[in-house]
């Protein structure tokens, strides 16, 4: 699964190229977020007083809340939605909401201050990121036993290369990999963040929502907005439940209603009345979610239907579908092909603009060197919030003994946990993670595309080449998963640290709430996939619960080791039409003027439904549909209303997935099966 940047929008960044910080408000410019922190009078706490207890709380409450959501999300399609500004909303509205009713009751509870919601949405942002971020529903789910029979007998795919999930090695192994990435640039903090002006759109734009919640206006909205949450909250944990009942059989209940008619049902075209994904539509953007239809009408309404008809001279026709060499094998590596295409060529282009703008920065200082160049001038609102993020500096020495620390440690357990990941390749990933993570978090600042991902499929293909046949698979899994956390983790950093600095927030206070988030995150979210491990069928091609980047990525990993051997018939020639398909539309959409780029659909985006089917495509398109609509009748109140309805409707159909996986444990199953079929 992955956090997906898409037409400046973050859906999943190992889905279309990567972004992992931003949503629809990425727009509002730095200017905006000045305009706001520094205008009220309101006393600078002390960093410690920043984290509170009330505010760990209430991130480990969200943080769990949005791992249930984010979880189900990335076990069903990978397609995963930012919620930052669900995460900033609901912490400004549960401890505005806790403040509000301690006063009623006559007590004086400490203010509830911008600093103190940056701290608290940083934090559960930082634990439910572990959800996605680690692997669960790609790299590490993909090192199970049954994707690893899935992926069928191939030289690559040598017997015994799996292992099983486990609360204790995931536990073990996240603690490993999941803390250094937030040390590595402490040191260079002051330099990506003051020195260069890096806008970070999405910390800009978050840092925009909280400043405008500590507002007399801000407050008024907020008032609606919990309103709002609350109603569609209950409406879509209700109407989960009330789905149970009719889900008592396989293929069973409303989520498989024919909406469009049997023949389309079967083609996987149908509404499936899944709130967590109209949720997700209304979340991102309108070309986010008109790319996945597009994808969902070229594979499953052109492409499948057109190979099918060639099974017993393409594919053997005495077996299953689900196998690598028949249909599915054109499914995987076809959505593989746009996957890397749109990678590669946003590879490619965020180095190069990391590069352009690293050079004309160092002539801009050596032009500045020689006097002829006086120095900018600089507003007291930049000149306070520069202060302030300053003199919250972490010691480098503290940093980097750490990171020596966190290194050591990942030495000793990783190879211990897998033994075909050998010490020295640990080594070479955090020699590297400083470097990448630099380049990447350069590049995220001026872009807003996170390429973490994209360094984590480049690890991957060459630790699989490196290893070999025998341990090849594994060692790229987990090497890839390692680079890919060393380089996310030092990026989405970065992000809070601008969010930091535009609220008045001290890096130092933003350390300790990524720390504690991250902590957080590697206990809660093993435990949530455990639980839906046991609770559902997880990574079944015909089921609900598909986990469609666990396939990908052993897949990729296999690519790495044997190259096109490992396709079926025809589908090399398919997969690099659609590699070249997927760099043209990139090339088009930075060529075409801005008015006619939403016009060009996002390749990763359209490879999401490749493997999944069009259903939940045809869920977030009815989201988008009822954003436009509310935009056209008061486009005021959809401004800050959509998040907190598409919040409730995410947070309702994901919690109730708690109590349902709690009942399939328990061997408690719904009464009735309700199923759909021809009057004849």
């Amino acid at each position: 699964m992955e956090r997906a940047e898409a037409d400046r929008t973050r859906v999943a960044p190992e889905i279309v190229g990567g972004s992992s910080r931003r949503h629809d408000h990425h727009e509002a410019g730095a200017e905006d977020a000045e305009a706001d922190p520094a205008r009220e009078p309101e006393r600078l706490q002390p960093w410690r007083e920043q984290v509170t207890a009330r505010g760990v709380v209430a991130a480990a409450l969200i943080g769990f809340v949005f791992s249930v959501i984010v979880m189900k999300i990335a076990l069903t399609t990978g397609l995963v939605p930012t919620l930052n500004i669900s995460a900033a909303l609901l912490a400004f509205l549960t401890l505005r909401g806790w403040t509000r009713a301690l006063e009623r009751l006559g007590f004086s509870p400490r203010p509830f201050t911008r600093q103190e919601n940056t701290v608290v949405q940083t934090c559960a942002v930082a634990c439910y990121t572990i959800a996605f971020g680690g692997g669960f529903g790609s790299t590490l789910l993909g090192l199970n036993k049954r994707t690893y029979e899935l992926a069928g007998n191939s030289p690559g795919n040598v017997p015994g290369s799996y292992k099983e999930p486990g609360i204790g090695w995931m536990v073990g192994f996240l603690l490993a990999i999941s803390f250094a990435g937030n040390l590595s640039l402490i040191p260079l903090r002051k330099a990506l963040v003051i020195d260069y002006k890096l806008t970070y759109p999405s910390g800009t734009a978050t840092a925009v929502l909280i400043n405008g919640f500590h507002t007399a206006q801000g407050d008024k909205n907020a008032k609606l907005q919990l309103h709002g949450f609350l109603k569609y909250f209950g409406l879509s944990f209700f109407w989960s439940f009330f789905q149970w009942f009719y889900t008592g059989g396989n293929v069973c209940g409303f989520v498989q209603f024919p909406t469009f008619g049997l023949k389309a049902w079967k083609q996987s075209f149908f509404f499936d009345f899944s709130l967590t994904y109209v949720g997700a539509g209304m979340i991102c953007s309108h070309l986010v979610n008109l790319s996945t239809l597009v994808g969902a009408i070229i594979s499953w309404g052109i492409m499948w239907p057109l190979i099918s008809k060639h099974k017993g001279d393409w594919y053997p026709a005495n077996i299953p579908e689900s196998r690598m060499t028949s249909l599915y094998g054109y499914k995987s590596f076809l959505c593989i092909a746009l996957i890397m295409g749109d990678g590669l060529y946003h590879f490619v282009k965020v180095t190069g603009i990391t590069a352009k703008s690293l050079h004309n920065r160092l002539n801009r200082k050596r032009v500045r060197n020689t006097g002829s160049e006086d120095g900018d001038m600089v507003s007291l609102d930049e000149l306070q919030r520069d202060e302030v993020f300053k003199r919250g500096t972490v010691p480098s020495w503290i940093a980097y003994s750490g990171y020596v620390l966190l290194s050591i440690i990942a030495v000793i357990a990783i190879p211990i946990m897998f033994r075909q990941v050998k010490w020295y390749y640990v080594i070479i990933a955090y020699a590297l993670g400083p470097v990448l993570g630099f380049a990447n978090s350069y590049g995220t600042g001026l872009t807003d595309i996170n390429m973490g991902y994209n360094y984590g499929k480049i690890a991957l293909f060459v630790f699989a080449a490196w290893s070999g046949k025998d341990n090849g698979v594994v060692a790229g899994l987990v090497a890839g998963t390692l680079v890919k956390q060393l380089v996310l983790v030092s990026a989405d950093l970065m992000h809070d640290l601008k969010t930091g600095h535009l609220t008045l927030t001290s890096p130092r206070s933003m350390l300790v709430a990524e720390l504690i988030g991250t902590g957080m995150g590697c206990f809660i979210a093993p435990l949530t996939f455990m639980l839906f491990y046991r609770a559902f069928d997880i990574g079944n091609p015909d089921g609900y619960w598909k986990a469609p980047y666990a396939l990908i990525y052993r897949n990729m990993a296999i690519l790495g080791i044997e190259g096109i051997s490992a396709l079926p018939k025809h589908c090399l020639s398919l997969s690099i039409g659609f590699f070249a398909f997927a760099v043209l539309t990139n090339a088009v959409r930075d060529a075409l003027p801005a008015k006619y780029k939403n016009f060009v659909p996002l390749p990763t985006a359209m490879a999401v439904p490749f493997l999944v089917g069009a259903s939940f495509a045809i869920d977030m398109c009815v989201g988008s549909l009822v954003v436009f609509v509310w935009n056209k009748m008061n486009k005021k109140e959809a401004a800050f209303m959509v998040p907190a309805v598409a919040s409730g409707l995410m947070c309702g159909d994901g919690i109730w997935t708690f109590p349902s996986s709690i009942l399939a444990l328990a061997k408690i199953k719904p009464p009735i099966c309700m199923k759909f079929t021809p009057g004849s």
